[in-house]
């Protein structure tokens, strides 16, 4: 049976259970029942898959095959059942509406299918690195019975979490400075700071500096009063218009 799932011939493996005797003791040994469930879950006769894992205490080391064979058999009957794939989401239902009965799980809390132990491993040795090296991963690997690659990638989310929630911190001491006042001083040129400063800003000879050329006394450019160019550009036309005149007798 091991050597038939080893290869993945699961049609082999299906004949091969077929052609065993009917005999009690021998259908009730472990290998056998895990193999009659990889057929089961193969073939997608899931009831028969549920009926052989909830009924017999698997070993520990046939823990994590057979809780596979329970998750994805529960994710396929509901996205037949949704006619839609399932995200995290609705995977996360799906586990909390179908756990993992007793007989293939040890009772520990997981979360995010990892045990709570090998989190503690993993949390304690990020506090003192959060980079380990390729070894270091190696051995991790080994103290919490996952993989390589789901070390690194713990490791790496958690480093990632980590800069996220100090960048908000940041920005939001930087939110509250300028709450408070401690922002940036405005741009003088923008706002005037006293009643001078905006009499300057509407000064006609300081936007239009050709008045300050010298003209008669008595002219009527004197006397003209301060116009905004956007409001009254007729005004402005005939005032340029007069001021060009005078050039021009000047220049004469």
């Amino acid at each position: 049976c091991e050597v038939l799932q080893q290869g993945g011939n699961i049609e082999r493996l299906g004949r091969f259970l077929w052609s065993l005797p009917a005999c009690d003791h021998l259908h009730k040994n472990e290998s056998v029942l895990k193999a009659k469930a990889v057929v089961a879950f193969h073939r997608g006769n899931f009831r028969e898959l549920y009926k052989i894992l909830e009924g017999y205490q698997f070993s520990p080391h046939n823990h994590p095959k057979l809780q596979q064979l329970w998750l994805k058999a529960h994710y396929a009957e509901a996205e037949k059942l949704r006619g839609r794939p399932l995200g995290a989401v609705g995977k996360y239902r799906v586990r909390r509406k179908f756990p993992l009965p007793r007989t293939i799980w040890d009772g520990e809390e997981t979360s995010y299918c990892f045990k709570e132990k090998s989190r503690s491993v993993l949390r304690e040795w990020y506090i003192h690195n959060p980079y380990p090296s390729p070894r270091e991963k190696r051995e991790l690997a080994e103290a919490t019975g996952l993989t390589t690659t789901q070390v690194s990638n713990w490791f790496k989310n958690r480093r990632q979490r980590d800069r996220a929630a100090e960048t908000k911190e940041r920005e939001n001491g930087e939110g509250c400075v300028l709450k408070e006042g401690h922002g940036l001083p405005l741009d003088r040129h923008l706002i005037p700071s006293s009643e001078d400063e905006s009499s300057l800003i509407d000064s006609p000879s300081l936007l239009y500096p050709a008045l300050q050329l010298s003209v008669p006394e008595g002219s009527s450019i004197h006397n003209a009063q301060p116009v905004d160019y956007l409001q009254n550009q007729p005004l402005h036309n005939g005032l340029l218009g007069s001021l060009t005149s005078t050039l021009v007798n000047l220049g004469s």
